[in-house]
């Protein structure tokens, strides 16, 4: 259930790049425009709110306040599609953020608190399937209604399905023990496998909003993650928000053929991909928590040559088979970096945590970089009139390195505290 409800969190966010071009056409839109409405002016309430609902999640019933945040966002989901001008949908777009904000970080507390640990990379590598499938549906689901109809039915269809997911979630999923699944470290002697004993041995008093605050950010390797994730979603937000427009504007593909081979490929190379790396993360984290911060690493490197790929293709079935590539590697780093942030603090303060990891790397990838991509594609056009978004995609390459280094410098930090715990992994 909280699956299929990040699912629709994650339609109704891309349904904007989906509809990217039919949107664009009907008001009138520049490059730069897309990319802030759909970066941004989003970002900005989406990342913000999301501290002082994780607080309230942390104090009361997470399934309550997410059950109420998926009423919000698919209401203001539909108001998107009675937007008949730019400054409306951008009223809509931002209360969608408001409502999203309240939608992740319970989720993953609660998971943490329906699976120990060993098991948790996995299974919020399973949850977190909820972005290809969500985007894969939009994909298939958007373009087709677009095509047959027109973009504004989209918007109401997908809103009125999330406010029925809303009133499901309080019957579905019950609120689970907080910690019930972790030793109580206050009693017993720290397990061979403790990440970070000063955190993890935090009194039920450390549950305040301060207190959380400078627990995370006084941690250089929270720190890191956050960032070398936000770095890794200027590529993932940048492309993703401007992928269909670039593929209909410079590759030639129509709205039917995007409803099914991009979306067969997100939908089926993203979600290998995610689920992979929880797998591969639960794995190597047994001997060593380097693994967090190198698996996302080595799968970036991997990564670049097909995005290269990806942008250079002349046509869209070479551009497509490229894609494969990044779509399968780009999203290593997302399993890792909320298991390892949900592992290293203490039970309650668990949403607050997730959603500090949320503000930092979507205000920096999901508000800065589809307003870099439309951006530097309005830069482009005047030299490049026909190609300007595919030199603004080749703008992002350094950013691949960024993330990569970023990675390579947590793994240094997570092995001096694998050396200061002392004890190997099984």
């Amino acid at each position: 259930m909280l699956c299929f409800v990040y699912v629709l969190n994650f339609l109704d966010r891309q349904l904007l790049s989906i509809l990217a071009k039919p949107i664009q056409d009907s008001l009138h839109l520049t490059d730069s425009q897309l990319g802030r409405i759909g970066g941004l002016y989003f970002a900005l309430f989406y990342c913000l709110i999301s501290i002082p609902v994780g607080w309230l999640a942390d104090r009361t019933n997470r399934v309550g306040v997410l059950s109420l945040a998926c009423a919000i966002w698919s209401a203001a989901t539909a108001a998107c599609g009675l937007a008949t001008n730019y400054p409306q949908l951008v009223a809509a777009r931002m209360a969608v953020g408001v409502g999203e904000a309240g939608g992740v970080p319970p989720s993953y507390a609660i998971i943490s608190d329906y699976f120990p640990r060993g098991r948790r990379g996995t299974a919020l590598g399973l949850f977190n399937l909820g972005p290809p499938i969500g985007q894969a549906l939009g994909i298939a689901f958007g373009a087709s209604v677009a095509a047959a109809f027109s973009w504004h039915q989209a918007f109401l269809a997908v809103g009125a399905v999330g406010l029925l997911a809303a009133v499901a979630i309080k019957l579905v999923v019950p609120e689970p023990r907080r910690g019930g699944l972790d030793p109580n470290r206050l009693a017993e002697p720290p397990a061979p496998r403790v990440l970070k004993p000063p955190i993890l041995a935090a009194k039920p008093s450390t549950s305040g909003f301060w207190p959380t605050m400078r627990m995370f950010f006084s941690s250089p390797s929270l720190v890191l993650v956050s960032l070398a994730s936000g770095a890794t979603q200027m590529i993932t937000y940048g492309s993703t928000n401007f992928t269909t427009l670039f593929l209909m504007r410079e590759k030639a593909m129509t709205l039917n053929q995007l409803a099914l081979w991009y979306a067969l490929l997100v939908g089926i190379g993203m979600s290998a991909g995610i689920f992979a790396s929880g797998r591969v993360i639960d794995r190597f984290t047994r001997r060593s928590k380097r693994a967090y911060a190198l698996v996302p690493a080595g799968a970036l490197a991997l990564a670049v040559p097909f995005f290269v790929g990806f942008v250079w293709a002349p046509s869209w079935p070479m551009a497509l088979a490229f894609l494969i590539g990044p779509v399968f590697l780009n999203y290593f780093y997302l399993s890792s970096a909320v298991a390892l942030v949900q592992e290293e603090v203490a039970p309650h303060q668990r949403v607050l945590s997730g959603a500090l990891l949320l503000l930092i790397m979507n205000l920096i990838g999901l508000g800065l970089g589809p307003t870099y991509v439309g951006a530097a594609s309005d830069f482009f056009r005047a030299a490049h009139p026909h190609h300007s978004l595919q030199f603004a995609f080749y703008a992002l390459l350094p950013f691949y390195g960024l993330a990569i280094g970023l990675f390579l410098w947590l793994a240094r930090v997570l092995r001096k505290e694998d050396l200061t715990t002392g004890a190997p992994r099984a």
